[in-house]
């Protein structure tokens, strides 16, 4: 399951965000993991959820930011949840060449590894794209 958190740049995605995963961690039966551009938020998180900072891995595309979630899936089988704060952040750009590319095949991972992904977007919902809004 992959579903989207999307709004303005400053309408409080982020709390929301952190409130899910913190959250979380009174339902899931495994790990939870949030990943994040950089670490201003770790404060926020509880300390049971593991945390994930992109900053050292220079990461430019949806494909490579899929390869690093592909690692923590790969090392960890326990997994149950995955948050993204600020994916255009991470990736370096808010362009879309290669978003709904990657919300699919980040779907069918989720599917296989019976993960759910929660990933804030930084877009205005009434201008965002069809595919955008059916993971809203």
């Amino acid at each position: 399951m992959v579903e989207l958190l999307i709004g303005k740049k400053g309408t409080g995605k982020t709390k929301a965000l952190i409130d899910k995963v913190n959250n979380a961690l009174t339902v899931a039966k495994g790990n939870i993991v949030f990943v994040s551009s950089n670490g201003d938020n770790m404060f926020d998180i509880k300390s049971k959820v593991r945390m994930a900072n992109t900053a050292d891995f220079d990461i430019k595309t949806y494909n490579e930011f899929l390869g690093f979630i592909y690692g923590i899936v790969s090392r960890d089988y326990d997994i149950t949840n995955i948050f993204v704060d600020s994916i255009f952040k991470i990736v370096g750009n808010d362009n879309l060449d290669g978003f709904e590319s990657f919300l699919e095949r980040l779907e069918t991972l989720g599917n296989k590894f019976n993960i759910a992904f929660v990933i804030s977007v930084s877009i205005d919902a009434d201008t965002a794209p069809d595919y955008i809004k059916k993971f809203a």
